[in-house]
């Protein structure tokens, strides 16, 4: 006899307490709220990137906002560069840029599951950032797929051939965390 998988929907997952994310209809609960090192990431990321798309009217640095792909997957990245999203309260379309950063037990689900639905949404760029390494792992979408642009750690990487393009300078991003 084989167990019965209960599948859950967007509905379902707007009244659940707590951080979600749902992946084909199963619930995975979201780690602990992040530790201080991984808040400080993710703000130094997102002001780099707000300070550069300042003049660009159609494009926003957003946190943990949901993206809901479809009725039974909705993913909350760490960080996003969307642009033109028609979205009120959750994003519609692939943003051009998401950026993970890992943790321990969230590791798999970011490199492996995450990785293939954004590579299968189309998502431009991207970005798992390894607090513990003070490294970075960049991929872009291809027409065969995600093509790995490096591990970058003191290095530059500019964001090109998307709408209001960036660059993140990794040194000054890691730089408080260098000893």
């Amino acid at each position: 006899m084989s167990a019965v998988v209960e599948l859950y929907t967007y509905d379902d997952y707007v009244k659940w307490e707590g951080d979600w994310e749902l992946i084909d209809g199963r619930p995975l609960a979201m780690a602990p709220a992040p530790v201080r090192k991984h808040q400080s990431l993710a703000s130094e990321l997102i002001f780099r990137l707000k300070e550069q798309i300042q003049e660009c009217e159609e494009c926003e640095v957003l946190p943990e906002i949901d993206y809901k792909i479809s009725e039974d997957t909705i993913l909350r990245p760490d960080i996003v560069l969307t642009c033109d999203e028609t979205g009120e309260t959750y994003l519609v379309k692939a943003p051009l840029i998401v950026i993970e950063i890992i943790s321990k037990s969230t590791a798999k689900r970011d490199e492996k599951y995450k990785y293939e639905i954004y590579e299968e949404e189309k998502v431009p760029y991207y970005v798992l950032v390894y607090p513990d390494d003070l490294k970075v792992k960049i991929f872009k979408l291809t027409s065969k797929g995600y093509d790995k642009e490096g591990d970058f750690t003191t290095q530059k990487y500019h964001f090109k051939d998307i709408k209001c393009e960036v660059e993140l300078d990794f040194e000054k991003v890691f730089r408080r965390y260098r000893k």
